[in-house]
């Protein structure tokens, strides 16, 4: 929402100043001439993947939140939502009559990324009930197999990126990725790069709140125990890493959110959690994750481990298969055209799911009206 609305005021620095600055760094780092590159697929969500394509975000930061794109096919004007620019327009040195490809958005904030997603598990030929869900500052939630398909996103806000954390920090060299406690109490972090802890990532602060919950240092709710409200994690003569009860209370927000999204997704489609075959982590924080940390907290579901796949970042996996084949490329544009989009707010019992998940305990079915 900040980009929407940093775009609307200064429009098109964002784009000059980041996408296409950064891309061309990339590009002008492959060991081939950029003059040669007659192809590029871009995936990301509804707003970034706009935003490239210099297109006006201002109607997604609005109720009922859809893409330029979704406004314009539903008015008869296109027939997909994937954009296609020339590399002169695209501002990137490719060679200037080369095709770049934006890979259809899904719906409203569910984007181009969570699209790729679908193509790269074969959603479009998958016979088992599959979850995807790639957990972040707008986390996206897919369902479904080849014979029906839900999706919608979770506005969980930048908490388990280390946004509105204390001592919060992208998964950097320096952050806390990792924590146990151990049999006679002592902290045993695991650090990115091997240096002196600079602050958490969202890993880590997984791991953090699961192992107070398991010994009893937080109850459910997020209440630190004894009147504690802060939990010092690691202390040198430059630097305290802590965890306040303040920062729980913005986890389990965020952890809400998803909670809630996870059960107006299943109980739309009709199922519960127990009857998935297959349940993707995507992007580099699920790739991250310890599933036992997060079941025990309740951010995903309480599925078996031999369930959960911890997938990664197939949006790029997804990219690569539309670069390379004109056929799953068409197959996309098809599948996109399936997917319902289900909006949360609109859910009767949305709120109740949200208050059930913002406590710090496994992920179980809840009764509701479908």
């Amino acid at each position: 929402m900040s980009r929407i609305a940093y775009d609307t005021d200064h429009p098109g620095r964002l784009l000059m100043r980041t996408l296409a600055g950064y891309l061309s760094h990339a590009i002008e780092a492959f060991p081939v001439d950029p003059n040669s590159i007659y192809e590029i697929v871009v995936v990301g969500n509804s707003t970034m993947r706009d935003l490239f394509f210099r297109q006006n975000v201002y109607s997604i930061g609005q109720t009922p939140y859809r893409s330029i794109t979704e406004i314009e096919m539903a008015e008869g004007k296109r027939t997909s939502t994937s954009l296609t620019e020339t590399g002169l327009r695209s501002l990137l040195p490719i060679h200037p009559k080369a095709r770049v490809y934006g890979a259809p958005i899904i719906s409203g904030h569910v984007g181009a990324d969570a699209a790729a997603a679908m193509l790269a598990v074969d959603l479009a030929h998958e016979e088992r009930l599959i979850a995807v869900m790639d957990i972040g500052t707008n986390t996206e939630l897919i369902l479904g197999n080849r014979h029906r398909i839900l999706a919608a996103s979770c506005p969980a806000g930048p908490a388990f990126e280390g946004g509105a954390i204390a001592c919060g920090m992208p998964a950097l060299d320096g952050a806390i990725e990792s924590f146990a406690i151990g049999g006679e109490g002592q902290f045993l972090l695991g650090v990115i790069g091997d240096v002196a802890p600079q602050g958490i990532c969202g890993s880590g602060l997984v791991d953090v709140m699961s192992e107070l919950l398991r010994t009893g240092a937080m109850n459910e709710r997020g209440r630190f125990e004894d009147d504690v409200h802060r939990i010092n994690l690691y202390r040198n003569q430059t630097r305290d890493v802590f965890l306040l009860e303040s920062d729980v209370n913005e986890l389990a927000q965020a952890k809400g959110a998803n909670v809630a999204g996870l059960h107006v997704v299943f109980s739309s489609y009709g199922i519960d959690f127990d009857e998935l075959d297959v349940f993707y982590l995507a992007g580099g924080f699920g790739r991250n994750l310890n599933v036992e940390s997060s079941r025990r907290i309740g951010l995903i579901p309480s599925l078996p481990p031999s369930r959960i796949v911890q997938a990664g970042n197939i949006a790029i996996e997804g990219a690569t298969i539309a670069l390379l084949s004109k056929t799953k490329r068409q197959e996309l544009e098809e599948l996109v055209k399936k997917v319902e989009h289900c909006r949360l707010e609109t859910h009767p019992a949305f709120f109740d799911f949200f208050v059930e998940g913002c406590q710090f305990k496994p992920v179980e079915p809840m009764p509701c009206a479908n």
